[in-house]
């Protein structure tokens, strides 16, 4: 027979159902059925919903926290692409620093480590930015 589930589990299987939109990768991460994770969270509907309404503000918190830094971070990526563009750094940087360094600045700026929909959204932002 089954182990019974705790509140305290049951909260934290809804918690990483919204985390992770999943409820296959739920029950492979607490060794559950996928039944169970389904079972346990339409049970639980209403912290479900507040959990998702948490991570909703959480995301729109980290946005508008982020926009409003964004003048320091472009000083700052401007001050470190000059340091990149100094000549004696370079010659005194071993090739696979620099290799390394060009490597993170071309994911970072063509996000390529990005799904398309991230993509389409910062390019929106860059668009914004350059207006």
């Amino acid at each position: 027979m089954a182990a019974r589930l705790t509140d305290k589990q049951k909260q934290k299987i809804v918690a990483d159902y919204v985390q992770l939109g999943s409820y296959n990768a739920t029950a492979k991460l607490h060794g559950v059925s996928l039944n169970t994770v389904k079972k346990v969270v339409q049970e639980n509907a209403e912290i479900a919903q507040k959990c998702n309404q948490k991570k909703e503000q959480n995301t729109a918190d980290i946005l508008e926290y982020m926009e409003s830094q964004r003048n320091d971070v472009c000083d700052f990526l401007g001050m470190a692409m000059e340091q990149l563009r100094n000549p004696e750094k370079l010659e005194k940087a071993k090739l696979q620093q620099i290799a390394t360094t060009m490597a993170i600045v071309i994911d970072k700026y063509t996000g390529r480590s990005k799904d398309l929909k991230d993509q389409i959204e910062e390019v929106k932002i860059v668009d914004d930015f350059f207006e």
